[in-house]
Order: C-alpha cells, then structure tokens, then sequence
C-alpha cells in the first residue's frame, strides 16, 4: 500500500482538481463510448443489432411480468373473498399463468440469446482490436521501436483493450436495457410515492460515486505499472524459451530470475489486495444504507396493505417494483462506473492508435530499373530521436551503378546506420540521399524497399518452414518453387535442405512439433538466401557470413562477384579478407567516412584500414 501511495504522490499533482478538471476528465472517458462502439460495428454488425433488439425487448419484460403476477395474485384473493369454486379461479387464473409461463420462456430465450450473440462479438471484436494494433505497428517509423516508452504505450494498449471494448458494449447495453425498465417502472413508483421513489434511488448515489473514485484508482494503478509488467512479461519469456534456455542452466540463473519474477508478482498482488480491500469495505458500507431504504419502503407499503389503502396484488406489484427498481438502480450505477473505468482503458487504445508515422510514406514515384546513375549522400548526418550525439555527421559518398562497396569500422561506428537511411527506416537529420538525383523521400517508400534486399547481422530465424524461412524474402513469389530454389543454391542453403528430413518443408526451430533447429552457420544460408530471394537492385550484406564456417565463406565470397552481378551491393564485414573484395571500401570512425578508395590504395595509405588488415592478417600467420 505504502509502495503504491508513493507512486501516486510521484505522479499525481500537489494540488487537487478542479471541478470542470474532473468534469473534463469524466466527459474524456465516455467520449472513448462511441468509439468502442464503432469498433464493435465495424468487427460485427449483425450481431450489434441483433444486441439491440435483445436489449429492447429484455427491458419491457420485467414491468410485464409484475404486472401479470398483481393479476394473478388479485384473481385468487377475489376467489376467496367471493367464494367461488376452485375450478372458476383456475378458469379466471389460467390466461395469467399462461401470459406469465410466455413471459419467462421469451426472458430465458432472449438470456441464452444473448449470450451467444456476446460470445460472437467478443471473438471478433478481439480480432478486429488485435488487428488495429499489429497495423498501427506495422505502419510505424523503427526508431518506435526502440523506444522503451513505445513499448509502455503498447502495453497499455494491449493489456484490457479486448475486455474492456467489450465490456463497454454489454454494460452499455445492460444500461440501455435498465432505463428502459425503469421508465416502466417509474409510473408505478411515481403513483404509489414520489418519496420513496426518490429515498429508494437516491440511497445508490454514494456508492455510485464511490465507484466511480475506485475505478479510476484501478486505471492509474495499472498504467503506472506498464513498465514493471513488461520486465515480468520479459523474465517469463527468457525462463520458458529456447534461446536463452543454454545460459539460465549452466550460470544456474533459473532461481534468481525466477525470484525477480514472484517479486513482481507479489508487489502488485499486495496493491490490488489493498484496493480491492478498500473498494469491497466501502461498498459494504453503501450497500447497507441501500438495503435499509429498501426494507423502510417494504414496512411502508406493508402498513397501507393492512390499512386496506391498496390490495395485496397491489403489494406484490410495489413490492416487485420496488425491489427490481433499486437492484435495477444499482446495477445502472454499477454499469455507469464500470463504463467510466473501460472509457478511460480505452484512452490507452485510441492512444495508441492515434500515433502518427513521422516519415512521409505517401505514394511517390517507381525506383528506376536498372538504376542509371546510383546513390549519393550528400552531406547526410543523423542522430536517433531519445539520443544527443550524431550517429553519422556529414557523410558524403557516391556509389555508382553495379559497384561493390565495403563499409568497415567499429561497433557503433555508424555502418549499420547508415544502411538504415539507404533503406529509409529513417531518414536523414541533415542533408539528403539521392537515387539517380532524386531525393530518396520522393520515391515510393513500398518500391524503394522492395527494390533492396538485405541480410542483417541479427536476422530473424523464423519458427516456420524452410520453404517460407527463404520465401519471406519476396513475399509475393512465396509460392514460385523455381525462384525459392534458386536462392537456396545462391546463399548455400540446398546444403542445408538437403540434410533436412522433410527438405523445403521441413519446419524450423524448436518452438513447434517437429521442428529441426539448425546451427548457427546453418541458420545464416537460410538468411542468405532469402536475401537473394529478392529480384533486387540493391543487395545489403551485413555480416553476411559470421557464422559460416572459413571453407564456406570462401566459396560464396569467390562467387560475391557472380552473386551480385548488376547490382548495387554493400558489405558489412570484420574479416579484411572479404573486404578486400570490394571495388571501394569506406572506413567510418566516430559517423564520419575517415577513409575511401580500394584494398590498394587504403593499404598505400597506411592508416586505420592498414593498421586493421596487418593485424588481423597477422593473426593467421
């Protein structure tokens, strides 16, 4: 509790709200109510409808059946009063109890109704959520993505979206179904006692509030958290995954972590106990003030039944009323605040969905092919969005149609950075790129890429076939077997499909029924040849060959030429020794091209370049 009251007084201001500051805040939650309900249209209007008409009819039932139980009851008193014979007050009975018998047959069929049309929303309202949130994702700039605070924002656009979209729909419509109750009952309320009436509605006000106050507690509480719930939700990926499962066992760090995972766990069980103890505490408290107007109106009406002021049909219709009025009172309030405290989760999803790609990805014009001119960057200099310092400063560099380039340089140097920009995952904080002397930005960013393929150092080992792993690389010849062949035999994976036990189709990876791992080298030609899947004008090899094996890295290196004839290639490497190459390389330091030009000439310069190649070329003697 302590834990949580220091969280609040960490993020909440010194100063209490003002009362259009609430009013704002109440009028900004519901606001979220017709959205949601554009979402459940949109995923399944059929069944939107078919909610409404459930709703409708479902509020008018209640009034009827009290109403045909005050004539039943009025039938059998008179009976007896009169004297007549059993049979002439079953006679009189009998439409009643029939009216009463198709009155609870239609409420139990509308019930059981809706609960199906519900479990059918509810399947496709998740999916329609599920769906915006991977598009808006997907539509995102990278530096998104490595942006922790993105990944607070997602969370809380993920966690709840699904139930409380839903829940907005079936507490609005139980909202819907318990004014049109009560607008049934409020005749007969109103005829019998204003008074009561208002003593019997206004009891549920307080705990209405309360509510209300405790729902949003909830909501800031659990958006507070969404950082703590990502390094949870992190710890429990890393104790139950394949890849990291090597290291945990043998630096024995199953217990720790595991340890740092039940902390979590019990810090945010202890502050929902403490809320939870709280809200049920106060709603105690309410609910016995609203149960003792509830029985102060029963003894009344009581009093004016023995005083022959009404009939005892007319008792049984108060206090049917009186009784199905409050609870229906209640469960309006309840709904309310249960909408309030889904409106404001919501916040987190419209949010979210609100972000806006800062890069201009519109039409544009078609990339050239062939490539006529090349690439030119043009004083080009970058810094991430979260960082102060340059990344790349001042780049300028021309490469021209068909030539290999080789970029070198540390860790960090700049040279996956600037492969970034080639491929616009960003663009340029100062100067520009261009592509046959166009700027880069005016192209077709979909073209643009598609005309690029490329191998990252971290590339993805995708948990399906090896005919996909390899067809992901142009996504629309998936199904072309002649062209999947063929850059398997380029990047050196028929090698590897050949060792496999069902081939191309053989399923990849551990985390499926029978799935072949495959070593790290082996994993590598299956990203080479994705990379040559691509009918691309430019190829980006990124440490393309880390993981191979020094005989393979030879033969693919002795056909590099062969393999990227006609095209644009950069090569990312450590090893000199396929560097060199390259028809030019550029050495990067600190963001900046420090040196260019080819093996020879950086050799004869006898600066970093040489410096690197002597001491790695010694290191083989």
């Amino acid at each position: 509790m302590r834990q949580r009251k220091h969280m609040m007084m960490a993020d909440e201001p010194t100063t209490p709200k003002s009362l259009r500051e609430r009013w704002a805040d109440v009028r900004s939650a519901f606001h979220n109510v017709p959205k949601a309900f554009t979402l459940v249209w949109d995923a399944h209007r059929v069944g939107t409808v078919l909610m409404a008409l459930i709703t409708l009819i479902s509020g008018t039932l209640p009034i009827s059946q009290a109403w045909v139980g005050k004539l039943i009851v009025d039938v059998v008193v008179n009976n007896v009063k009169t004297g007549a014979s059993a049979q002439a007050g079953i006679n009189a009975a009998l439409p009643f109890l029939i009216a009463e018998f198709a009155l609870i047959t239609v409420g139990t069929t509308l019930s059981q109704g809706r609960t199906l049309v519900e479990h059918m929303l509810n399947a496709r309202l998740t999916n329609r959520i599920n769906t915006a949130i991977i598009r808006k994702a997907l539509a995102l700039d990278l530096h998104y993505f490595e942006d922790a605070a993105f990944y607070d924002k997602m969370q809380n656009a993920r966690r709840e979206s699904n139930y409380r979209a839903m829940s907005i729909i079936t507490t609005s419509f139980n909202i819907a179904q318990g004014s049109i109750t009560l607008i049934s009952f409020a005749a007969a309320l109103l005829a019998f006692s204003p008074l009561v009436a208002i003593i019997l509605f206004g009891a549920t006000v307080p705990s209405f509030i309360a509510q209300t106050k405790y729902s949003k507690l909830n909501f800031r509480l659990l958006t507070w958290r969404a950082p703590e719930f990502r390094r949870m939700n992190y710890l429990e990926h890393l104790l139950t995954v394949d890849h990291s499962a090597k290291e945990i066992k043998l630096f024995g760090l199953g217990e720790p972590l595991l340890k740092r995972y039940q902390d979590f766990f019990w810090k945010f069980y202890e502050e929902d106990e403490a809320l939870a103890r709280s809200r049920s505490l106060i709603s105690i408290l309410w609910g016995l003030l609203s149960s003792a107007s509830y029985y102060g109106s029963y003894a009344w009406i009581v009093y004016r039944t023995v005083a022959n002021e009404i009939s005892i049909g007319d008792m049984t219709l108060y206090l049917t009323v009186f009784r199905q009025s409050q609870t229906t009172f209640q469960g309006m309030f309840y709904n309310t605040s249960q909408l309030y405290e889904s409106g404001l989760f919501l916040e987190n999803l419209f949010g979210f969905l609100a972000i806006t790609p800062q890069m201009d990805s519109g039409e544009g014009i078609a990339v050239p092919r062939p490539i006529q001119q090349g690439f030119e960057f043009r004083g080009v200099s970058f810094r991430y969005p979260d960082r102060d310092d340059w990344a790349l400063r001042g780049v300028d560099l021309t490469i021209r149609p068909g030539e290999k380039i080789a970029l070198v340089g540390a860790n960090g140097a700049g040279k996956t950075t600037l492969i970034k920009l080639l491929t616009r995952l960003y663009d340029p904080s100062e100067g520009q790129i261009l592509l046959d002397g166009v700027d880069l930005r005016a192209y077709s960013l979909e073209d643009l890429r598609d005309c690029v393929g490329v191998i990252f150092q971290d590339f993805v080992r995708y948990q399906v076939t090896a005919r996909e792993n390899i067809g992901f690389g142009q996504i629309k010849d998936i199904d072309n077997e002649a062209r999947i062949i063929a850059a398997a035999e380029r990047g050196g994976a028929d090698e590897v499909m050949a060792k496999l036990p069902l081939g191309y189709d053989t399923l990849l990876g551990r985390w499926f029924e029978k799935g072949a791992e495959l070593s790290g080298g082996q994993w590598q030609k299956i990203a080479l040849g994705r990379a040559f899947m691509r009918d691309s004008e430019v190829l980006v090899l990124d440490e393309p060959t880390s993981a191979l094996d020094a005989e393979r890295e030879y033969e693919i290196f002795q056909r590099f030429r062969e393999l990227t004839a006609g095209r644009i290639a950069f090569l990312i490497s450590h090893r000199f020794s396929t560097v060199r190459m390259a028809d030019r390389i550029a050495v990067i330091e600190d963001g900046r091209i420090a040196e260019l030009g080819t093996h020879a000439e950086l050799i004869a310069l006898d600066r970093t370049y040489a410096r690197l190649f002597n001491l790695q070329a010694e290191g083989y003697r």
